[in-house]
Order: C-alpha cells, then sequence, then structure tokens
C-alpha cells in the first residue's frame, strides 16, 4: 500500500470524514491488539490519509478503553507522519466559548488507568515532552482555521488542555480547581495520544471542539451528553472542512517537526541489550534505530 502521510483521529460526533474519495477499509493487527476501528483510507484533494474513530464508528469505547497504544502504532504502520486530532471538549474558561475551536499548546495529566508508553519490557525511553504539541502543525492546524472565515467560530491559539480519566464528568469542586491552575480546556484522551504519538516520531496537534462549560458556570446547566452531541453536530461541517484545508496545507508543504526524530536521544538501552522479541514487537517504531 502507498504511505499514507497524514492521519486523522476523530473523537465524539466525528466518525468518518465525508470528502474522502478512493475509500479503503483497512483492518489492522498490532502487537499491542486491534485498534479502535478498521482505519480509512482514502484522499482529500488527491492527498492520502487515513481516518481513525477514536472511541470505534459506533462509539463503543469508553475512553478508558480506547487502545491508544494499538491506535497509534497502527498509524506508524500505515506511515503516518503528523495526526490531526479532532476532540469534543469542555470550557474552563469564560472566553472560550461552545462553539469555539481551541489549538492547545499544553497538556495536564489526570489519567489514572492508562499505558502511555510503547516502551518496558527490556527497553527504557524518556522523550522530551516539554512542548507536547508540534508548534509547526498546530500554527498549519490554527490558519487554516482562521483562514476559513467560518460563520460563529472563534479561533484560540494555545492553551491547556487538562486530560482526565472519566467516563464521568468533573465535579464542580475539580473543575474549579483546574481553572485555578490556569488550564483553558478539559477532555478524556489527547495526552495519551500525544505522549504515543511523540515515541512514535509523528508529529502531533489537536483540533478542540468546545462542546459547553463544564459544570463550573454559575449561569450554564452542568454537562450532558445531549449538549454536547447537539453542539458537535453543529461544529461537523466545519471540522471537517478545517482538517481538509490542513491536508491541502501539508500536502504543498509538509513542515520538518521535532517530533520526527524524537527517539534519537531518548532511548537509553543498548540495541545490542535489548530483548529480541521487544526488537520485533516494536520494529515500526524502532526501525531507523535499529
Amino acid at each position: 500500500m502507498e504511505p499514507v502521510k497524514v492521519g486523522i483521529i476523530g473523537g465524539s460526533g466525528l466518525y468518518q470524514m465525508e470528502a474522502l474519495k478512493d475509500v479503503e477499509e483497512v483492518a489492522m493487527k498490532t502487537p499491542f491488539g486491534p485498534p479502535s476501528d478498521a482505519a480509512i483510507v482514502g484522499s482529500l484533494d488527491g492527498i492520502r490519509v487515513a481516518f481513525l474513530a477514536r472511541h470505534g464508528r459506533h462509539h463503543s469505547l469508553m475512553p478508558s478503553e480506547i487502545p491508544f497504544r494499538a491506535n497509534i502504532y497502527a498509524l506508524k504502520k500505515l506511515g503516518v507522519d503528523y495526526i490531526i486530532s479532532a476532540s469534543a471538549v469542555g470550557s474552563l474558561k469564560e472566553e472560550v466559548k461552545p462553539l469555539d475551536m481551541m489549538v492547545p499548546d499544553q497538556f495536564i495529566d489526570r489519567t489514572q488507568h492508562r499505558m502511555s508508553s510503547f516502551f518496558g519490557e527490556g527497553i527504557v525511553a524518556h522523550i522530551a515532552f516539554g512542548e507536547p504539541v508540534c508548534d509547526r502543525l498546530a500554527e498549519i492546524l490554527s490558519d487554516a482555521v482562521a483562514s476559513l472565515n467560518l460563520p460563529e467560530v472563534n479561533l484560540h491559539r494555545g492553551g491547556t488542555y487538562v486530560c482526565m480519566e472519566g467516563p464521568a464528568f468533573s465535579t464542580q469542586a475539580e473543575s474549579n480547581l483546574y481553572r485555578s491552575w490556569g488550564a483553558s480546556i478539559i477532555g478524556m484522551t489527547n495526552l495519551t495520544e500525544a505522549k504515543l504519538a511523540r515515541e512514535a516520531e509523528i508529529a502531533y496537534a489537536t483540533l478542540a471542539l468546545v462542546t459547553d462549560y463544564d459544570c463550573w458556570h454559575p449561569m450554564h446547566d452542568s454537562v450532558t451528553v445531549e449538549m454536547i452531541l447537539d453542539n458537535l453536530h453543529a461544529n461537523a461541517d466545519h471540522a471537517q472542512k478545517v482538517i481538509q484545508e490542513v491536508v491541502r496545507r501539508l500536502g504543498e508543504n509538509p513542515p520538518e517537526s521535532k517530533a520526527h526524530s524524537a527517539l534519537k536521544y531518548a532511548i537509553l538501552t543498548p540495541m545490542d541489550r535489548v530483548p529480541p522479541r521487544i526488537k520485533d514487537k516494536l520494529k515500526v517504531i524502532l526501525q531507523k534505530y535499529l
């Protein structure tokens, strides 16, 4: 199969890309089990992309059940160098309103029950993660949103995404705590993806689709699934237009990213000391270092 350079991970309410042409479903196996769903490989304006429904196309996986390692490994196996992650989030700031879009540049990890590394079992790596989002890809994503002049959509460049475990939404005490930290938005998935994408040397950026004010806002009802889906459906067309524009820009001028060499100085274990079984297990990720 022809390598696919751009991966799109769709979250709640975004389970497919209607503009994809020449579509092929690719069911994949990984050393970490099957991904959330088959990858939908096709072309956007002549550029090969792979779309993956994070929760499965029928939304059958809770955030803690998502096979994050399998998802990122599968995209890496397809040849992906850039991941655009579209995600529903709650707002932690008055000025970040429902139906707005944000391209965050930082994360806070509040998850508890997830494997967020490919390494272990005889190989140790410590990636640099001070800047967890690829700044070049985030800039392209932000510029794409701005260029489209989408009605009723305000763009926020930069901000901190709190990644909570879920599946329950925040308590008011938690929501106000995160606000006191200066965080901008809250979700349940992207931090784990970002860590694994960095280990896989894939540039990663988030298109955050704001659906609600979490539960801290005194003038708004507490978040409900119905509220989230109503707002996501209202923004789904906009999100697809943004992603299509980002893909077009990546096709014209794919940027070099620091993420593309993230493992160069991160692996502490000498390769001749890594068990052959683990080298084989991680060969898609380690191939240029073996």
